[in-house]
């Protein structure tokens, strides 16, 4: 009698999985793609401030990181992911009102609109009070935007460990994680015309409704997979075929001890990972919040004009989708275990972003060269980002995965602030004083620098992460 064929409905959860991450990221995207032609005249913000609201969005999405990967293993994946969009799209709808906030906070003119709010402010002589009322509603906005973002990850990455074997999760990361690229591709093509065409506020509100939207397809598409009526039994198996072998490796199904927050901190495995997060978080995050800034300021090209440059950008970064095909090939062809295979392609991956020491170098031929640069540098970036999460369900049991990749978030996210603010702080310092190094003057001796620390990060992640965790090992909380 033929077995029946196994369905591949784990497919149809990775997809969703894509489509939030894509959201995420257009979300995230709005402020860096608007906020040099339209807030920058309109609230009288330099790159300082910019830098301010950037560096404290990444850390309280670090913190938020450590509250969401517990909430999800908490509320489990499903709950926790409607959970996570419906907050960071509330959040992302809060930016279009932070200008109508400012003209009812400074005139009293509340009931205004958004061309109101505009006439309102234009009348009011105080330009600091301006930007530090504008400042200080966006930092909101930019919280609350975080407080849900932060649950992302945490809970694509439990779906992924709840429908994939660990042989196949790298694959199944890099292509929801290729999600971060194509919403960074589709921004430039989208958010800077339909600011021109409608107004900033309602890019914001625009991009910010998709998130309601996919809520609507996951309730009713997930659900774990030994429930799900789609998943016949080949796919089940399938799925579930590390359990099933270690359970026959050990002849017991013994319940799992539940790892505590405090519990997951005793081992080296966490803290290499959340190392590896606080080295190369911050440089995606630099390249995705201030890559139009740069084009704008050095190459003088309007967020519509630098449409097609960013396109291409992340265009190149899709290359990714490499990073989940590697250590499959490591452990499928070459016969090393998962970690050993991650590890060795995250090697290979960690020599790409030493290109960015040319980007600025090049840049005085054609500014395509630092385009298609970091490009690479982005790609060898989602790369490493697809194994270095896929690590953490390699090693961890399911329940305290979430709650280890939001620690790893947090340290990220860390990062991710020490970066932006004082890239911010470097290059406003850089205009004002024209300052020199290494041939470049003002804000491309600023870039250059930031370039050339962004460049070394992965190789130093890698070797500490190396050093913490040599070689595979399995965590067994009912051993410790």
């Amino acid at each position: 009698m033929n077995q029946p064929k196994m369905s591949k409905y784990r497919w149809t959860i990775c997809s969703l999985l894509f489509f939030a991450t894509t959201i995420n990221y257009l979300d995230r995207q709005v402020l860096s793609l608007t906020w040099k032609d339209y807030l920058v005249p309109e609230f009288h913000w330099t790159d300082s401030d910019y830098g301010t609201i950037t560096a404290l969005f990444s850390i309280f999405y670090a913190a938020s990181m450590l509250l969401a990967g517990r909430f999800v293993d908490w509320m489990d994946t499903k709950k926790g992911f409607l959970w996570a969009i419906g907050i960071w799209s509330v959040g992302a709808c809060l930016h279009a009102y932070c200008g109508v906030a400012s003209s009812g906070l400074i005139t009293g003119q509340w009931l205004v609109g958004f061309r109101g709010a505009k006439e309102a402010l234009a009348t009011v002589d105080n330009a600091g009070l301006i930007l530090s009322t504008s400042v200080t509603l966006f930092i909101f906005a930019r919280f609350v935007l975080a407080l849900g973002e932060a649950g992302n990850f945490p809970a694509a990455i439990k779906a992924t460990a709840e429908y994939f074997p660990k042989k196949d999760r790298a694959l199944a990361t890099s292509i929801f994680n290729a999600g971060a690229t194509v919403g960074a591709l589709a921004a430039p093509l989208t958010i800077p015309f339909i600011a021109k065409a409608y107004g900033w506020e309602m890019s914001f509100l625009i991009i910010g409704a998709l998130g309601f939207i996919w809520m609507g397809f996951w309730i009713f598409v997930y659900n774990k997979p030994e429930q799900h009526p789609k998943v016949n039994q080949a796919e089940l198996t399938y799925i579930q075929q590390d359990h099933l072998e270690s359970t026959a490796m050990d002849g017991a199904t013994a319940t799992v001890k539940k790892l505590s927050f405090a519990d997951c901190f005793k081992y080296k495995q966490t803290w290499a990972f959340a190392f590896g997060k606080f080295m190369t978080d911050g440089v995606w995050w630099f390249f995705l919040f201030w890559f139009p800034a740069y084009l704008k300021d050095i190459y003088k090209m309007s967020s519509t004009e630098s449409a097609i440059p960013l396109f291409l950008l992340y265009m190149i970064t899709l290359l990714s989708i490499i990073g989940g095909w590697l250590p499959t090939y490591f452990v499928e062809k070459k016969g090393l275990d998962p970690y050993a295979g991650r590890m060795k392609a995250m090697l290979i991956f960690a020599f790409f972003p030493l290109l960015a020491l040319l980007a600025q170098p090049l840049g005085h031929i054609s500014y395509w060269f630092p385009v298609i640069i970091i490009g690479i540098a982005g790609a060898a970036h989602q790369s490493w980002s697809a194994n270095i999460f896929s690590t953490v369900g390699d090693m961890f049991p399911k329940q305290a995965i979430a709650t280890v990749i939001g620690i790893g978030g947090m340290a990220g996210g860390v990062g991710s602030f020490i970066i932006n603010k004082g890239s911010g702080v470097l290059f406003t310092h850089a205009d004002e004083t024209k300052m020199m190094f290494m041939g470049f003057e003002g804000k491309e001796a600023g870039y250059f620098i930031v370039f050339s620390i962004c460049a070394v990060c992965y190789l130093i992640g890698w070797f500490v992460m190396k050093s913490l965790v040599p070689k595979y090992s399995l965590i067994n909380p009912n051993n410790s």
